[in-house]
């Protein structure tokens, strides 16, 4: 991905540091998605016997709670699983590739709808919606705060933009570890395990969050914009 900031082509706005939050968030949760088809695919060529199942099944289960809940309207274990493994490989690489064009969040959003009803994961539901909205702004113009004091205030907000979403990235992607794994450094019982779990994804939600409305910060400011 290009640099961040701001560029024009013609009349066209790429708020690049937004850009650079979305794909990255992106990526984490196709990843994730990935990760529900290998698990859904070991099950092999069984009947899901209904919407809601576990991507992981009990014989690739590593820890009490890591039956990671899934929605199919595919009814085979393998086939859903090969698709949402192919769906979050799409969502890869529109993120990386394609998501700056001028229809890249709204096939974002289709991605994201169709990865959910092959399995997908549930959990990533909420994550999904927001990382969508904030792709909205992408092409969007942002106007810089014309108040000095807001304007010192946003630049030294426009700094964390980086460290938020590195945060946010460790956090997110250390709590789809847990959920897989179920690994946390000296601890063994599998409901502070889970707790952890929820903690860390709970904080790498926030962080995310921070990170895109400093990356819209980021991007007001002039001399952050760059020429295509």
């Amino acid at each position: 991905m290009k640099q961040a900031g701001i560029s024009k082509a013609g009349s066209k706005i790429v708020n690049r540091t937004i850009l650079v939050v979305v794909a990255t968030m992106a990526i984490i949760f196709g990843i994730g998605g990935i990760g529900h088809g290998f698990f859904e695919a070991l099950q092999g060529f069984t009947p899901t016997n209904g919407l809601v199942i576990h991507a992981i099944g009990e014989a690739n289960r590593m820890w009490e709670y890591g039956n990671e809940p899934a929605f199919t309207v595919i009814p085979n274990f393998l086939i859903t699983g090969i698709a949402s493994m192919a769906v979050g490989l799409a969502v890869i690489v529109w993120s990386v590739g394609f998501l700056h064009r001028r229809n890249g969040p709204t096939v974002l959003l289709l991605l994201f709808v169709l990865l959910f009803m092959v399995g997908g994961g549930i959990g990533q539901v909420v994550f999904f919606s927001i990382i969508w909205v904030f792709s909205t702004f992408i092409h969007k113009r942002l106007k810089p705060s014309k108040s000095e004091k807001t304007g010192g205030l946003r630049k030294k907000t426009a700094r964390f933009w980086q460290p938020f979403l590195v945060a946010s990235s460790v956090a997110i992607v250390f709590a789809l570890e847990i959920a897989i794994f179920g690994l946390v450094p000296f601890v063994k019982n599998p409901d502070t395990i889970s707790l952890v779990m929820l903690s860390s994804l709970g904080a790498g939600f926030i962080l995310m969050i921070l990170a895109f409305l400093s990356g819209m910060v980021h991007d007001t400011e002039p001399d952050r914009r760059i020429a295509s």
